[in-house]
């Protein structure tokens, strides 16, 4: 396992999600008929057959990128697929050979899907089960930090097109979700890092500072606060655009790339040119901006444009951003916090990006 960065005292809020008494900490999503919880800390996979059991299924399909050894027993006759982390497999074509790998092992509405891997998994196979018979509940087994922190909590499920990241999905909450953090003991350092981008985003929506909290605290208090935000607005209307922080520019990042930089690399670097766009705009002064490369520096992620980056392009991929309805958007800070702003002044956005430090891509 890679070493944690150093800690500092954290300043923030007390952490959500106590822990229950067999040592995992417990998040719930309070969402009606919708709701559920998220298991975090040390063998928290060991509960899914009992989950399994609890919802009555008689079937399961298992989907999974990790090696078997790390795929927990459903209790139930189980098919297991193998599945590919990243962002080439996350498409139409994997959800369209997922429905029909369910089809022919006779699943039913009443049978479960689970996944097992980081979150281009749990984004795929997510999108498949809400498809699916219109619907067959899914339980997530997020096994990459990113993934823990963010990608299987909230019921976004999503695949790429060529055009952009994320433009075709549905929402779906899992019955359940399990962070267990054995998992994150066979990450190489840079899915740490990836992991990281969006925890480091979180002291800006809400969190307070995590930076001096142990890992699963981190996750825990990151989990929490996105199940407060998606309780309060679950189909994004208005307060979820704040678990975008950073994503602006991070999702229009990976784009321009090829995806060579990951996700949470791309959202630590939106993270700190959003605080230099709100600190252009008047919104927050240079403390605040400080404060967020501060923050992402301390996780050890990258902090600047890749050196060959088209900053042109790159404007022309974050208007096609989700939140775009009305010009260039972005998460900004503010004096009362975080908040959407739209149709920002295009010259703004590229001058703050010239100002912007260049860095080749990460590697490994």
């Amino acid at each position: 396992m890679n070493a944690m960065p150093a800690p500092v005292q954290p300043s923030g809020p007390p952490v959500g999600g106590a822990p229950a008494a067999n040592g995992l900490h417990v998040v719930e999503v309070p969402l009606g008929d919708r709701s559920y919880s998220v298991h975090i800390g040390p063998g928290a996979r060991t509960a899914l057959a009992g989950a399994v059991a609890a919802l009555g299924a008689r079937r399961a399909v298992l989907v999974s990128a990790r090696p078997d050894e790390w795929n927990p027993d459903t209790g139930v006759e189980t098919l297991v697929l193998r599945a590919r982390d990243g962002e080439p497999d996350k498409t139409l074509a994997s959800v369209g050979e997922l429905c029909s790998r369910f089809a022919r092992f006779g699943l039913t509405r009443d049978d479960v899907v689970v996944s097992v891997g980081g979150g281009t998994t749990t984004d795929t196979v997510g999108l498949a089960a809400a498809l699916y018979h219109r619907g067959v509940p899914v339980i997530h087994l997020p096994t990459t930090l990113l993934a823990q922190v963010d990608a299987s909590i909230g019921g976004k499920t999503a695949v790429n097109l060529p055009e952009g990241k994320n433009l075709v999905g549905a929402y779906w909450q899992p019955k359940a979700v399990y962070c267990d953090t054995d998992y994150l003991s066979t990450l190489p350092r840079r899915e740490w890092t990836n992991g990281y981008g969006e925890i480091a985003r979180c002291m800006f929506i809400g969190t307070g500072d995590l930076r001096g909290l142990p890992l699963p605290e981190q996750i825990a208090a990151s989990v929490a606060r996105k199940a407060e935000i998606v309780v309060a607005d679950e189909r994004d209307g208005g307060l979820r655009h704040l678990l975008n922080y950073g994503h602006t520019l991070g999702h229009a990042l990976e784009r321009a790339t090829d995806y060579a930089l990951r996700h949470g690399e791309g959202v630590a670097i939106g993270t700190v040119f959003a605080g230099r766009l709100a600190g252009a705009l008047g919104r927050i002064g240079e403390r605040r901006v400080a404060e967020h490369l501060e923050v992402v520096e301390h996780y050890g992620l990258p902090v600047g444009l890749p050196e060959s980056l088209d900053i042109p392009e790159v404007i022309g991929l974050m208007r096609r951003d989700k939140k775009a309805t009305r010009g260039l958007t972005f998460v900004l800070d503010g004096r009362d916090g975080a908040e959407l702003v739209e149709d920002v002044d295009e010259s703004i956005v590229a001058a703050t990006l010239v100002t912007m430090p260049r860095q080749s891509l990460p590697q490994g």
